[in-house]
């Protein structure tokens, strides 16, 4: 049950009271069929008193204990009422538009509250016991007069939008990287001078808007492989580097209009999916030519820059033409010095395929996409002494595990070998001792070794798309991991007692396999974040739970646990 309340500088006390008397219309000789004794059916959940010219709430709001659902937003508040903790079912409140200067303590008992909009206030600091808020999901606290952010925020890990933008911050708390839920971070229009270097892993965040600050540089991004959109126009950021780009695999949109940006570095390239680059009113005076390459970028944007090599008549046609011209020019400079030389009658077959770039500078060693049965010699002999940190040997013809991996055992932490058709794992990658990500998706595996237990430092192993029947015991025994996927296999049965041992672990993916039952034990595995089960042929938990996300789940297995 729902009300709203009409224009008004005060709450009329039946609303506070509307659980308690028994309505006007009962007291009359009218005989009501059950169905129409509202009165008697539900308490008050949904309470709307926005855009009133409310001064003031009564602390009779804890008459109306049911409460999911309390929206203030648009009046007049200067302050809000300490009873607001008691209500302890309340799910979403919003009180922006107000003229709050605090916040009630009392308010961070509302354990279960999963919605806080505090936007457009006049708020300075905040309580310290904000951390409380644990099962939060969508905080605003935009257009405040905020100077710093409590610690506290740390324990926020359900977290999945955060809105700090128009406040008065001139840094951030490194502990904010804790919140590993979090997808959307504004801090548009603030003072930061700098972001603290863990905010890179951020393994969530795909949104991020530093606008309209004081930034000289952009973070390095080493874990935020979801990142989608980067937004950091208006700063005062003169270098753009190659360590800025070349983890940022999802970035779809790069705005860095009106900053100080002298070039453009060749990675820029490496982000495949790109679709609309901002670099307008900049002091970049020539780009690689290579952008053209990009296949997804729909919009460019390069006007007010000091540009040598593109006519001013260019810049106003538009991107494709733009793209055109670019890649027109990518001939004419390949036979420049200090590119790879030309292929001719002596260069051995894969000596043009190497890039020795991406080797040296990126310590990637990539041979993907190539529909090869092996991988060649020459790739493994050109890394030499240089230290490769990420192999991609994705989307081939493989029936094994290339033996040669083991030259990279000491500097190697992230491997694809994904979409191959690779049967077994071999010893030969059980001694990856660095190794912190593993993909191995899309391919034939029916079982893992049991040597694998020596990859200590695995954090990360996706299984998907494979012929698993069983869950792999030896991933019991990897006490790093903090995300399994074994999504669409054929798993029948996991152990709930192994999986609690594995305190790190955050994500679970079991969708679509052929668990017949889900054992109610594992909803003692608290530290998990994230549990797929979708697609399996268990009868419980029903649809309608597992709709509910992680939380609930975990919480309806534990009450099926037998006493």
């Amino acid at each position: 049950m729902e009300t709203s309340v009409f224009v008004s500088h005060k709450v009329p006390q039946h609303v506070w009271r509307i659980n308690l008397d028994t309505p006007e219309e009962a007291h009359q000789n009218l005989s009501f069929g059950a169905a129409d004794r509202w009165w008697e059916q539900t308490d008050l959940t949904k309470l709307i008193l926005a855009s009133n010219k409310l001064q003031c709430l009564s602390e009779d709001v804890k008459l109306l204990p049911a409460l999911i659902v309390l929206d203030v937003h648009d009046n007049q508040l200067t302050s809000l009422p300490s009873a607001l903790g008691e209500l302890e079912n309340l799910q979403k409140l919003d009180v922006s538009h107000n003229k709050l200067k605090s916040i009630p303590e009392e308010l961070m008992q509302l354990s279960h509250l999963k919605s806080l909009l505090l936007h457009h206030n006049e708020l300075s600091h905040l309580p310290d016991g904000f951390g409380q808020l644990v099962n939060l999901e969508e905080l605003d606290l935009s257009n405040n007069h905020l100077t710093d952010i409590p610690t506290s925020f740390a324990l926020l890990i359900n977290l999945v939008r955060l809105n700090l933008a128009c406040n008065q911050l001139k840094n951030l708390p490194a502990d904010i990287s804790a919140m590993k839920s979090l997808r959307q971070l504004d801090c548009t229009k603030n003072y930061l001078e700098t972001v603290p270097s863990k905010l890179a892993t951020m393994a969530s965040l795909e949104q991020l808007y530093l606008r309209k600050n004081k930034l000289r540089s952009l973070p390095e991004f080493p874990s935020c492989k979801l990142l989608k959109e980067l937004h950091a126009g208006e700063n005062q950021i003169e270098i753009l580097d190659a360590e800025n780009l070349k983890h940022l695999n999802s970035l779809s949109v790069l705005e860095l209009r009106d900053n100080k940006i002298k070039s453009v570095p060749d990675e820029i390239t490496l982000l495949q999916k790109l679709e609309r680059l901002d670099l307008a009113n900049n002091d970049i005076s020539r780009l690689p030519y290579t952008l053209g390459n990009l296949p997804q970028l729909k919009f460019l944007a390069l006007e007010g820059n000091p540009l040598r090599t593109i006519r001013r008549d260019l810049l106003q046609k538009g991107t494709q033409e733009l793209l055109k011209y670019l890649r027109s020019k990518i001939q004419d400079d390949v036979t420049r010095p200090n590119e790879e030389p030309p292929v001719t009658a002596m260069t051995l077959p894969s000596e043009s395929r190497i890039n020795m770039h991406a080797i040296t500078s990126l310590k990637l060693l990539e041979y993907s996409e190539k529909q090869a049965a092996v991988i060649p010699d020459e790739m493994f002999n050109a890394v030499r002494s240089n230290p490769v940190t990420t192999v991609n040997f994705s989307k081939n013809q493989l029936n094994e595990i290339p033996p040669r991996i083991v030259e990279l055992k000491d500097s190697v932490c992230d491997v694809n070998l994904g979409f191959n058709k690779i049967s077994s794992i071999s010893l030969e990658l059980c001694v990856l001792h660095k190794l912190t990500h593993l993909d191995i998706r899309n391919n034939v595996l029916t079982s893992l070794p049991e040597e694998m237990e020596a990859l200590t430092r695995l954090q990360i192993i996706n299984l998907s798309f494979n012929r698993f029947k069983a869950f792999p015991s030896v991933l019991y025994r990897i006490l790093a991991l903090e995300t399994i996927l074994l999504s669409n296999n054929q798993v029948g049965s996991i152990d709930p007692l192994q999986l609690k041992k594995m305190d790190k672990l955050g994500t679970l993916d079991l969708q679509n396999n052929d668990l017949l039952q889900v054992p109610p034990e594992l909803g003692n595995c608290e530290t998990l974040r994230t549990l797929l089960l979708e697609g399996n042929p268990f009868r419980t938990p029903r649809a309608a739970i597992l709709a509910k996300g992680t939380a609930a789940v975990l919480e309806y297995l534990r009450s099926r646990i037998p006493t």
